[in-house]
């Protein structure tokens, strides 16, 4: 197992390095430190910003900001888009592989019904698209491999810190419990499935 952080710590021992999603330069150069250890049956690229520092997500249209949307859009989407082009060639071309990223049910144009949110919804929705689009072209080139996007539930972080309070205990997940949860769901995933995006439980999300 191969770790890659912003900071480079060794979240998964000595195999731990670094990465930055804004930089396609430090992602192609990190996909090429792993050609040797390829092929891998497992991408997941967990990542994902709601607000930075002063910027917090947007309840009206009077609070978009150009510069906060494109941030959202460069880590939500951009990011695991880039990631995808330089770690995709690192998936076994034939037997079962999966490559996931984190998106988020808030993605989903058929579900929003509370509006607000506008850049974390839409760059979450833009990741779907991504995904999907990859399935496509996965199915010809990889025609063992599965495409999703997943969305963890409301992890205790401090990304959902400040939203939490409307979160029954019960749905309220550690980090662990989170990722045994989207662990299990990847197991049990079939290629009919691909390009798909899927809650915790294992429930299809629709677009």
């Amino acid at each position: 197992m191969t770790g890659l952080s912003r900071s480079g710590d060794e979240p998964h021992g000595p195999r731990g390095r670094s990465i930055d999603l804004t930089s396609e330069g430090s992602i192609e150069a990190a996909a090429a430190s792993l050609r040797d250890q390829a092929p891998f049956d497992l991408i997941v690229v967990a990542t994902g910003i709601l607000r930075d520092g002063s910027a917090v997500p947007e309840r009206r249209l009077a609070e978009l900001n150009a510069e906060n949307l494109l941030h959202l859009f460069a880590v939500n989407a951009v990011g695991p888009g880039l990631i995808a082009k330089h770690f995709v060639p690192l998936l076994p071309r034939n037997g079962r592989s999966v490559f996931a990223a984190l998106s988020a049910r808030v993605g989903s144009i058929s579900d929003n019904r509370l509006g607000g949110w506008y850049g974390y919804r839409a760059s979450k929705s833009a990741l779907n698209m991504i995904i999907k689009t990859l399935s496509i072209e996965l199915s010809r080139t990889h025609p063992d491999a599965i495409c999703v996007s997943l969305h963890p539930g409301t992890v205790d972080t401090p990304l959902s810190k400040p939203f939490q309070k409307s979160v029954s205990p019960d749905r309220l997940f550690t980090p662990e419990q989170s990722a045994s949860h989207l662990l299990d769901v990847i197991d049990q995933l079939t290629c009919s499935e691909s390009g798909r995006c899927f809650a915790w439980d294992g429930a299809e999300i629709r677009s």
